[in-house]
């Protein structure tokens, strides 16, 4: 039977593990978000090899993001020193940064499907505004996480932060929602279905990482 001093020690160092592979699939996740801004940029510069070669790195590091959270869940059921509430809050987290991951990885497919469609110019800055955004976001959460063991309140104020920048999301995409009525006249009706598409799982995204945000703050309070 383990001292109390000794389950202490076992039960911080279960913590960390976790917390290390959860921080892990967030750099992960935010390598996903970094890929598709990129993407979207090299398209609109004309650089379809580049932008194609940043897509299929995304789509490699989404399936990395997954196995990461198959290994916390591993970790996680290793022992049951932890908490119930801790042990859900976890899985909570990772589960959330998957989904994240996923909604980036549909709208790198969006792109791959327009990558040959001339846009608005109006339009595909926009959208490069609003994946910037989501990046900011997604780097608030990053640094959240980093903070959740060493600086707590270090981490709930930058999980409020990505708050606050999913706000700014919203606006954007209500926006390139007026834009795509402007310019639809314009444009092929499959493409902006698939335009539409786009914007969509970039606010879900963004949506994923606010609710994520909200996970961050519980997990910090409890340290």
């Amino acid at each position: 039977m383990l001292a109390k001093g000794s389950y202490a020690w076992f039960e911080k160092r279960r913590k960390t593990k976790a917390l290390e592979l959860a921080q892990q699939q967030i750099i992960k996740a935010l390598d996903t978000v970094a890929l598709l801004h990129q993407s979207i940029e090299n398209l609109t510069n004309g650089l379809k090899k580049e932008a194609n070669q940043r897509i299929q790195h995304l789509f490699q590091t989404e399936e990395e993001v997954d196995k990461l959270r198959r290994e916390v869940f591993k970790e996680m059921s290793k022992h049951t020193a932890l908490s119930a509430d801790y042990r859900e809050d976890i899985l909570h987290l990772v589960k959330r940064l998957d989904t994240l991951a996923d909604h980036v990885k549909d709208a790198a497919r969006c792109l791959q499907i327009l990558q040959d469609t001339q846009l608005p110019k109006e339009l595909t800055q926009n959208i490069m505004q609003m994946t910037s955004t989501l990046l900011e976001c997604t780097s608030a959460l990053r640094t959240s996480i980093e903070k959740i063991s060493p600086a707590p309140e270090e981490a709930i104020k930058h999980s409020e932060k990505a708050e606050e920048i999913e706000d700014k999301i919203d606006k954007q995409y209500v926006n390139i929602k007026r834009i795509l009525v402007t310019h639809g006249n314009q444009m092929n009706p499959g493409a902006v279905i698939i335009v539409d598409d786009l914007i969509e799982f970039i606010e879900q995204a963004a949506d994923m990482c606010a609710d994520t945000a909200d996970y961050i703050i519980t997990l910090s309070s409890e340290e």
